[in-house]
């Protein structure tokens, strides 16, 4: 009787319990609705990023374009979480209604991106793990991570990479990359060559960071690409291009122990006018007072007020076509010596510098359709100095007299200019992809440099033209295969110079690259940013000169490096190792010449060789963007294949003077909030 009833009652209300269910499922229905959208940076498409709405179960993952879609979200106010391995983690609020919800992400980009672009290696855009040439990078949050100024202390955090301080008076310095002096290393702006060897004594201390978007940095012989000088290897200065409208103002304050302070300002403005139209402006000041270090008032770091400002702007005229433009004004001030606020030669010893800096560039690319990219350039950097070198003698003695009278103030002028053209090609269906490069550029280089006190006088006229030819093959996913070559008509030299290289990429399960690579340099016989300092030496000054049967030096590089990087949602961890090995041939060395009237004379020359090899180690780890590590070191030898005479004091030696064998830094930040992060290097 009672299971009748059961019976009864549940069929009597089954049209009632329908009907509830009915109503739930249309309810969700209801209030249940989709979100689309798009994953970009620097507008192109995120892949697997992940979408996860805090709080929710509900996420999704990107397609290889970018696009996601989350479903089913219920009706209302929800945050969406955007991550992906290399960018920064992004929030965004969105009111879901029905009907059509569509929210976009613009991402950006972390300091272990691991797909970031490069275009040093190749002279076209490739993502760094598939560039057969591997491409070191120093991006502005690194930059800023390591309180870095100027381009001079940002050099210093990468492996194989040293900048020498060279002169306790003036400061003036140099990179010294794989163990090689500073005229082995060829320094670009936005991959042109204007740094003249007169900018080059002073001017990576000169170049602000605040101008400076990344640095991309070759090591190795770069000759088949950029011409002379590139023996050591490529450091590439990227200057900034708008991506948003942003504007910033920055103070830093250094105190160096104690006696002597730095104060350097810094403006930036960004605007983005269109997606076809940016600007960027930028300014900065930097003011340090004399340092001396014992006491004896002569100053072992100098006085520098230098100001600079520039722009950097871009627009598109046409459809496929893209105008660029830079200029930038450097004027310095630079005084060391004996610490006495009188005319320089009335010192005991003194150095006073004044620099003017003009450079600028100007790029038009047209992209004929997605297989062909025509790009033609003109830069050019001027580069004026007043400047006084000298030594006082006793005073109230003849030689004083005569030294007051004809003080030895100098002048200098150089003028680097350039012009060329670069055709790109893509054949995606010939066994395998391919990018075929041609190329040709005009160089000039004029230096003036004259002393009239010393009787010194230089007055060097170059003219380099060169044309390249490469080849960048991809087999498949895993191989690929860079050659190609340069030949260089120089005005120095009697025969063309041809300068090839060959690079192997295995890709690794796209985690590991190993590279092999071979490459070949040379460097004219012009004079080089040392060869434009006069040392002081035994009461005079040392001056160097060039021997009339200076030749062409050669060099033949090969490098082995194996690159990992493991992602994970929470971290990324990753090493670096290289080896390199370089022979050169008809090596400049500076020999000891004996004593003029002014002081002592070396003369360079060629030399029968000399070999550098080492091997560079480089770590890193980075954890849910709050904390990250980086570390390397170098171990290396530089030996000359005989022995060299640099001083009479000194017996002949082979090693080269001022390689240390072993050096190498570390750098590591926590960041706590977006408005504080603390930093240790």
């Amino acid at each position: 009787m009672c299971l009748k009833i059961l019976i009864f009652v549940f069929f009597r209300n089954m049209r009632f319990i329908l009907f509830l269910f009915l109503f739930s499922v249309f309810s969700f229905v209801l209030c249940a609705q989709n979100i689309k959208g798009d994953i970009s940076v620097e507008g192109e498409g995120v892949a697997f990023a992940n979408v996860v709405i805090e709080g929710l179960n509900v996420g999704a993952s990107s397609d290889q374009t970018g696009k996601y879609t989350l479903k089913n979200v219920p009706l209302g106010r929800h945050n969406i979480i955007v991550s992906s391995v290399g960018m920064k983690t992004q929030k965004k609020e969105i009111i879901v209604v029905s009907g059509i919800n569509k929210l976009n992400f613009d991402l950006e980009k972390t300091t272990f991106n691991l797909n970031q672009v490069v275009v040093t290696a190749t002279k076209t855009m490739k993502k760094k793990t598939e560039s057969p040439v591997i491409v070191n990078i120093i991006n502005s949050e690194k930059m800023e991570s390591v309180q870095a100024c100027n381009l001079s202390e940002a050099l210093n955090f990468q492996s194989g990479l040293r900048v020498e301080t060279d002169c306790q008076t003036c400061n003036y310095t140099q990179l010294r990359m794989n163990g090689l002096l500073g005229g082995y290393s060829q320094i670009l702006i936005n991959g042109r060559s204007i740094f003249s060897p007169l900018a080059g004594l002073y001017a990576m201390e000169q170049l602000p960071v605040n101008i400076i978007e990344k640095i991309e940095i070759i090591k190795g012989g770069g000759s088949s690409l950029y011409g002379s000088s590139a023996i050591a290897g490529i450091v590439n200065i990227i200057t900034r291009t708008p991506v948003k409208n942003a504007s910033s103002f920055s103070y830093n304050f250094h105190n160096i122990n104690q006696k002597a302070s730095e104060n350097s300002f810094y403006i930036n403005i960004d605007l983005l006018l269109e997606s076809k139209k940016g600007v960027s402006f930028f300014g900065n000041i930097r003011d340090r007072e004399w340092y001396d270090h014992n006491g004896d008032r002569f100053s072992e770091l100098p006085r520098i007020n230098d100001k600079s400002f520039g722009m950097n702007l871009f627009f598109h005229p046409f459809a496929n076509h893209k105008l660029q433009m830079s200029i930038a004004s450097i004027n310095e001030y630079r005084y060391g010596g004996q610490m006495i606020d009188v005319l320089p030669h009335f010192a005991m010893q003194s150095e006073e510098r004044n620099h003017k800096i003009l450079l600028g560039n100007i790029d038009y690319q047209i992209n004929f359709d997605s297989k062909s990219l025509l790009s033609v350039y003109l830069a050019a950097q001027s580069t004026g100095r007043d400047h006084y070198t000298g030594v006082r003698p006793d005073v109230s003695s003849e030689e004083d007299t005569v030294h007051l009278l004809d003080p030895p103030y100098g002048s200098s002028l150089s003028v680097t200019r350039q012009a060329g053209f670069q055709i790109d090609h893509s054949i995606d269906d010939f066994f395998g992809a391919h990018v075929f490069s041609l190329g040709g550029e005009y160089m000039g280089d004029d230096v003036y440099d004259e002393i009239s006190s010393y009787n010194y006088i230089l007055d060097q006229e170059i003219l380099n033209i060169g044309w390249f030819v490469q080849s960048d093959w991809r087999l498949n996913n895993r191989f690929s295969v860079l050659s190609g070559s340069r030949f260089d008509s120089h005005s120095l030299l009697e025969n063309i110079i041809i300068s090839p290289r060959l690079s192997l990429l295995y890709n690794y399960e796209k985690r590991t690259q190993f590279r092999v690579s071979y490459s070949s340099g040379f460097r004219a016989p012009q004079a080089f940013d040392a060869d434009l300092h006069l040392a002081f030496a035994n009461g005079g000054v040392s001056r160097i000169f060039l021997d009339k049967d200076l030749t062409e030096e050669r060099s033949n590089s090969y490098t082995f490096s194996i690159n990992h990087d493991k992602p994970s949602y929470n971290y990324i961890y990753g090493f670096t190792l290289e080896m390199f090995y370089t022979e050169l041939m008809g090596v400049f060395y500076q020999e000891y010449s004996g004593f003029d009237e002014f002081g002592q004379i070396f003369t360079k020359k060629n030399g029968s060789g000399a070999i550098v090899y080492g091997f560079h180690a480089e770590s890193r780890l980075n954890i849910s963007q709050k904390f990250q590590f980086e570390s390397g070191f170098t171990i290396q030898e530089s030996y000359y294949n005989s022995a060299v005479l640099h001083s009479e004091n000194l017996s002949p030696i082979r090693k080269f003077l001022r390689t240390p064998s072993k050096y190498g830094y570390f750098m590591m930040y926590y960041l706590f909030s977006d408005i504080l992060k603390l930093s240790v290097n």
